[in-house]
């Protein structure tokens, strides 16, 4: 009987988890407005940002160009709990944390072997339909630089 009780409760905080996670206002499919956007040259610009269950983690794919030009696709699963987890695609990070500030909030960090590249703070709109990054960077010289991306929900 105590088994089956534990079993039983398990099985409806899973449940009752799930959909919460789903309906996390990060998730989905998101597309550049680049009428609203403000991405400085040598920065990268993601047109096509994806965030997707994978298992207990989340996974963020990339589409883009990159600060030479040319196309860009990079690849991150890990969770939001502000610790590094790989990062491929990105020839100036090697690894990537992200962390949950609020529920339409996060904080990001990009890192080429332990040293910060590239951080930035991503907010999703209350209506959960757009989502705006505000990262920094490095340029080439290794003047600070700053930009705005802008995002619509498919």
């Amino acid at each position: 009987m105590r088994a089956r009780t534990a079993f039983l409760s398990l099985a409806l905080c899973l449940v009752a988890a799930a959909p919460c996670f789903a309906q996390s206002p990060q998730m989905g499919t998101w597309k550049m407005n680049e009428a609203k956007s403000k991405v400085p040259d040598g920065f990268t610009k993601n047109t096509n940002v994806v965030y997707e269950a994978a298992g207990d983690k989340v996974k963020v794919s990339t589409d883009g160009t990159g600060p030479d030009g040319k196309p860009s696709h990079t690849e991150w699963t890990g969770k939001f709990d502000g610790k590094d987890y790989p990062l491929t695609g990105d020839n100036t990070a090697n690894s990537r944390s992200y962390k949950m500030v609020n529920d339409h909030t996060l904080t990001m960090e990009n890192k080429k072997d332990g040293k910060v590249t590239t951080s930035g703070r991503i907010v999703v709109s209350p209506d959960g339909k757009t989502r705006t990054l505000t990262a920094t960077a490095k340029d080439a010289t290794g003047k600070k630089t700053s930009g705005v991306s802008a995002y619509d929900k498919q």
